[in-house]
């Protein structure tokens, strides 16, 4: 399985001044795969601990920071000599380390020689107390489910992707059919990895959901085991009431939905542990659409994403026979599916600033304004099926008038005089590559 990611690594590898990195992301988004790989292809050895393994040596960083005596352990460990110039150093769930990620900072500032990636699924949440964390010291990188790009080759179409990142729209429109099926593939079986390779092998659709249930259990459990007593019910309150979220015609967050009655200050701890352990994401309102946008941000009125849209369709039970239904999976649960589509593909691009736009007293909305690397605003807006009546965003561009506008829908790629038409299946990689 290929993962875009690595090309971030292999730059982290390659820069002369590189500091430890820190591999951030939820669990079993492929963070342990990812640098497994890494280290197998672009290093002559590696040192792996995943500190929650029961053998590790959680104690080794509480004695003192003294490096040299760190390493002598790590030998040990490992049964083998680190050498710094070829040798990989994976603290993996090193948040379960004591002082595990304060050593990080005495890596750098020490011995910098040496080069350490440390991981964790809760690390954003489950910050030791007492503990500094290396502000300045440590570069970050996060991962994130499978991208579509990154889904159709999992499925082995190399081939379209290439015609995808060369940007042959009429080529691409020529395989329309095609990537409309894998699209509603994804819808169902999402970008989580382990589903992904089931569903590559087997063309299992049950164990595709029984795998999607299964992770979802387990993020359960880490609630339980990790998260503040206090808030615990909350955050299960929180969780459970993401469907109904965005199940609604008007997809900003309603207190009200979680339980009647429900106030801001009674939710936010919650919902911030939930964003921190990134399986849920905050996309704020904005104002006007101008630079920059973060400045226009609305803190009181916000949507939330799930962290994968296969996840969200498993706590939804979305049913695989909707699939078959010619192209009522995009527009089932409102359309919801579509737009957490839409936005897993814009999230791992950090260099986009990602917000949406109520207007005209919140009469219409644009489902999504970013800015992007060249600070221009992008106005998005997200069509569920072919019928592509434009009324809001039509309004919307021409009070506006937007250097850059995109539509994407189902319907193939072509440029209009007032905004692009951009097939879902490639509205990732065209926002990527522009």
């Amino acid at each position: 399985m290929y993962r875009t990611a690595i090309n971030k690594l292999i730059k982290w590898k390659l820069n002369k001044n590189k500091k430890p990195l820190i591999l951030l992301g939820a669990r079993q988004v492929g963070k342990t795969w990812l640098l497994q790989e890494f280290g197998k292809t672009e290093y002559r050895q590696m040192v792996y601990i995943n500190f929650e393994d029961k053998h590790a040596p959680k104690e080794i960083f509480q004695e003192n920071f003294n490096i040299d005596r760190i390493i002598t352990m790590l030998n040990a460990y490992a049964s083998l000599k680190i050498t710094p110039e070829d040798t990989l150093i994976v603290f993996d769930e090193i948040q379960t380390a004591p002082q595990g990620i304060t050593s990080l900072k005495y890596f750098y500032e020490n011995a910098p020689q040496y080069q350490i990636i440390a991981a964790g699924s809760l690390l954003g949440v489950n910050i030791h107390p007492g503990e500094s964390f290396p502000v300045g010291k440590v570069e970050f990188l996060t991962l994130h489910p499978l991208s579509f790009t990154e889904f159709l080759l999992a499925m082995g179409e190399k081939g379209v992707v290439e015609l995808i990142e060369k940007r042959d729209w009429e080529l691409v429109n020529a395989f329309s059919p095609r990537l409309k099926n894998y699209l509603r593939y994804y819808l169902y079986i999402g970008g989580m990895p382990e589903a992904v390779s089931s569903f590559s092998k087997n063309r299992d659709w049950n164990e595709v959901r029984e795998i999607q249930e299964n992770i979802l259990k387990s993020y359960e459990n880490d609630f339980s085991k990790y998260a503040p007593k206090d808030i615990l019910p909350r955050i299960n309150l929180i969780w459970e009431s993401i469907p109904a979220q965005l199940a609604k015609e008007n997809k900003k967050f309603i207190y009200g939905v979680i339980k009647e009655g429900a106030r801001a200050k009674d939710f936010e701890l919650a919902i911030q542990w939930l964003t921190d352990s990134g399986l849920l994401h905050k996309v704020y309102s904005v104002s006007k659409p101008a630079l920059p946008l973060i400045a226009y941000r609305e803190f009181s009125a916000f949507k939330i994403y799930h962290n994968d849209t296969g996840l969200l369709g498993a706590m939804s039970k979305f049913k695989a026979k909707t699939l078959v239904d010619g192209d009522d999976v995009f527009t089932e649960f409102k359309g919801a599916l579509t737009e957490q589509f839409v936005f897993q593909q814009l999230m791992p691009n950090e260099d986009l600033a990602i917000h949406y736009l109520p207007f005209d007293n919140s009469k219409y909305e644009i489902n999504f304004v970013i800015q992007d690397e060249d600070d221009v605003i992008v106005p998005i807006e997200v069509k569920a099926g072919e019928n592509l009546r434009s009324k809001s965003f039509k309004i919307f561009c021409e009070k506006y008038k937007p250097q850059k506008a995109i539509r994407t829908s189902l319907s193939n790629y072509r440029e209009e005089s007032w905004m692009t038409n951009v097939p879902l299946y490639i509205i990732g990689n065209y926002l990527l590559n522009e």
